[in-house]
């Protein structure tokens, strides 16, 4: 097999790849663009043919077919995008549009289902737990979201948005969602929700890496409770996940899944709702970085 091709196309860049093959993912060329989405959608689009051009030029190497990871995810019965926080993305026949511009053929998935095949396939789980089955990948950052990989590859389901773990309720006190409903797991387990809640107790903001720092340090109350209602709320959403698919692993990507305590207090809250007398889901922490999603790209041709 030759070489392969994947994009992440995220809010503020576009990263593209290409990989000597699936059986040796050395990287040949990278490269990343700005997005400038708020130049509209037909910007967007001529970024990433902006993007292709250059790494074909570069590499010599011509794509038959691209992996795109994308923020959002392709409708499955209009073909449109729909969920991205992206907005100018929404209502539009991205993919369509895309495969017309670049004359070659896309495989699209979410790029939290990009990050769940990378880490099994390239990273945490192949090198933990190579024979595990059933993974759920977690992205816990400004947002939060999940991809479902089964048997190696990824599960879109009916109606594309299997593993949208960050838009289950959770806890009314979450607030107003941009996806339109309350209390989404997002507004609670994001770096931004965590922040919020600092701020509430404090008046103080604070970045959460601060707010880690000053909480392990033992110095500050506020910034305990924040770590406490975290791991909480964690723990409870989910083993939700746990009761519903029962994964064999869980990998923890984003800023918030750097969280030493997610791994071991977190840990400790599911066990308290899963229903199984113990929990031997193992959790781990992602090996590939910010390489997870571009990779995950290219695993999907």
């Amino acid at each position: 097999m030759g070489p392969i091709w994947g994009i992440d196309l995220g809010g503020t860049k576009i990263e593209g790849v290409v990989l000597e093959s699936k059986e040796n993912p050395e990287v040949i060329r990278r490269l990343r663009i700005p997005t400038e989405a708020d130049q509209g959608y037909a910007h967007v689009l001529g970024q990433v043919h902006r993007l292709v051009e250059v790494l074909a030029s570069e590499t010599g190497v011509k794509p038959m077919k691209i992996g795109m990871g994308t923020p959002g995810t392709i409708d499955p019965i209009t073909r449109n995008l729909k969920n991205s926080n992206t907005t100018c993305l929404n209502g539009m026949p991205f993919q369509a549009d895309l495969e017309k511009l670049l004359g070659i053929e896309l495989a699209m998935a979410n790029d939290a289902n990009c990050f769940a095949v990378a880490e099994t396939q390239f990273g945490a789980v192949k090198e933990n737990m190579p024979e595990a089955r059933v993974v759920f990948g977690v992205i816990m950052g400004t947002g939060v979201g999940g991809g479902l990989v089964v048997d190696g590859k990824v599960i879109n389901g009916r109606q594309g948005i299997a593993g949208e773990w960050g838009h289950n309720f959770l806890d009314e006190r979450g607030g107003a969602c941009y996806c339109g409903k309350t209390g989404c797991v997002e507004t609670l387990l994001s770096g931004p929700a965590s922040e919020r809640f600092y701020e509430s107790l404090t008046g103080e903001k604070l970045r959460l890496k601060e707010i880690v720092q000053r909480a392990e340090n033992g110095e500050d109350a506020a910034a305990a409770q924040t770590m406490q209602r975290l791991v909480e709320l964690f723990g409870s959403a989910i083993a939700f996940i746990i009761n519903i698919i029962d994964p064999d692993a869980i990998v923890i990507g984003g800023g918030v899944g750097n969280i030493d305590l997610l791994y071991t207090r977190g840990v400790e809250e599911a066990k308290k709702h899963v229903f199984n007398p113990r929990l031997d889901t193992v959790f781990l922490k992602p090996r590939l970085g910010d390489s997870a999603g571009v990779f995950g790209a290219a695993l999907l041709v």
